[in-house]
């Protein structure tokens, strides 16, 4: 889905420029994304397999939840919007815990020019994943993982990718301290 974003700097600051999703792909211009990871207690992490539909990554097990921050819209509303069309859990500000920004740069084979800020977030998930429900356009599956797959995607062929290790590797270092708090 096209949708309007916020232009940003290099460094993630608004240029007050708004563009369609598209356009800032084909341009290569920065934007704001957010990125939820949803964990249980018993050390899983759910993972979704992206439509095969999607323009980039179609079919791979991915993060929990992510998607595109609108213009104009907060940090943690997006984040608990996408995952309420994602997969139909309902998450208040307070579930959803920040583990940072990164800047991700990525050019894809399609012409896709991704120039990211993600705003990554942690939450426990404390309902069966037979409860959720998932937007079909976005989503082809969910799965729960052991969470050490975070550690070693390279165990599963079409599970994360291994080129994103050293993020992947500080989400499980973030999960696992919040589960120790418990």
């Amino acid at each position: 889905m096209d949708e309007l974003i916020d232009i940003l700097t290099p460094e993630g600051r608004p240029t007050g420029k708004t563009a369609l999703k598209s356009e800032a792909h084909k341009k290569g211009w920065f934007h704001a994304t957010v990125h939820i990871w949803l964990f249980t207690k018993d050390e899983e992490i759910l993972l979704q397999k992206r439509a095969l539909t999607k323009k980039v990554f179609p079919g791979l097990w991915d993060i929990s939840v992510a998607g595109h921050i609108a213009a104009g819209e907060e940090i943690l509303t997006s984040a608990k919007r996408e995952v309420f069309e994602e997969i139909g859990l309902e998450l208040q500000e307070k579930d959803l815990i920040k583990i940072g920004t990164r800047i991700h740069q990525v050019s894809h084979k399609n012409g896709i020019q991704d120039n990211e800020h993600h705003h990554v977030f942690i939450a426990e998930l404390k309902v069966p994943i037979s409860k959720l429900k998932i937007q079909k356009e976005e989503v082809a599956d969910i799965q729960l993982f052991d969470l050490e797959i975070l550690k070693n995607t390279e165990i599963h062929e079409n599970v994360l990718l291994s080129r994103f290790q050293e993020y992947y590797f500080t989400v499980y270092e973030e999960i696992c301290k919040k589960i120790k708090e418990k």
